[in-house]
């Protein structure tokens, strides 16, 4: 081996201390930079109520914690929207494809109707026809604030016969501080939000039950509660705000 190869062979094989050193730092920077996405999705998710449950990996960042809370992902927070439910009330207007109606507290609520919408008078089936201004409606379907897409319409409606209501309904007054009172059968360990959503015929008959024993409000969502019983929730109005069911759908208190 002559001077020259003995000289490269020697070079490859040493590395400056300098380059050690400037590696290290390298190491830390980036090890800093993971640590604080960490911390920075820890501190993201105690703001909004997520369990800080972060990956090793650093593609796990904030901006995927905060889409999942947005979707409601691995949670059973009961507060998704839109969700199914309905109202009832008088037809107000007719027009193409919708109409509105006025709660018995005032409240008005637009229905879209689809082709897929089904309707029913009395206790046979009918069509969009049948809707006329001045009817009493049931409406059933999904609910986004006072818009109601129409799953099912009930022209005639007549509230089942249910026992009283212990309290009557508050309607909503603009200004006006929300009423705060609790009559009937609480469940203890109940908490706003918590339950499952449901839908189908179980979110019917729940709805249906609800404006029976408290008309006037709009039922955006019901949820089926650990225990078996249903908490259906009310907007529109002042009071209440949660109406509670048993398993069999038989109103049972309200808050």
């Amino acid at each position: 081996m002559n001077d020259f190869e003995a000289y490269s062979s020697n070079r490859a094989a040493w590395v400056p201390a300098g380059k050690h050193a400037r590696r290290r730092r390298a190491r830390r920077f980036l090890a800093y930079r993971r640590s604080g996405r960490i911390a920075a999705a820890a501190m993201i998710c105690a703001a909004i109520g997520l369990p800080a449950i972060v990956a090793t990996s650093p593609s796990a960042t904030a901006a995927q914690l905060v889409s999942s809370a947005a979707t409601g992902a691995g949670s059973s927070n009961a507060r998704s929207a839109p969700a199914q439910g309905g109202a009832s009330g008088t037809v107000a207007s007719v027009a193409t494809s919708s109409f509105t109606i006025t709660t018995s507290t005032g409240q008005k609520v637009t229905v879209e109707e689809k082709s897929s919408t089904t309707y029913e008078k009395g206790t046979t089936s009918s069509s969009a026809k049948a809707v006329t201004k001045g009817q009493s409606v049931l409406v059933l379907g999904t609910v986004n604030s006072t818009t109601i897409t129409a799953t099912q319409v009930v022209v005639g409606y007549k509230s089942p016969s249910i026992a009283t209501a212990t309290a009557k309904v508050v309607p909503f007054t603009k200004g006006e501080t929300t009423a705060s009172k609790e009559v009937g059968q609480i469940p203890a360990d109940w908490s706003a939000g918590s339950g499952t959503i449901v839908s189908g015929t179980t979110a019917n008959k729940a709805t249906e039950a609800a404006l029976a024993a408290y008309p006037g409000a709009i039922v955006d969502r019901v949820a089926k509660l650990s225990n078996g019983e249903y908490n259906v929730h009310y907007i529109g109005v002042n009071w209440p705000h949660h109406v509670f069911e048993s398993s069999s759908f038989k109103v049972v208190g309200a808050l």
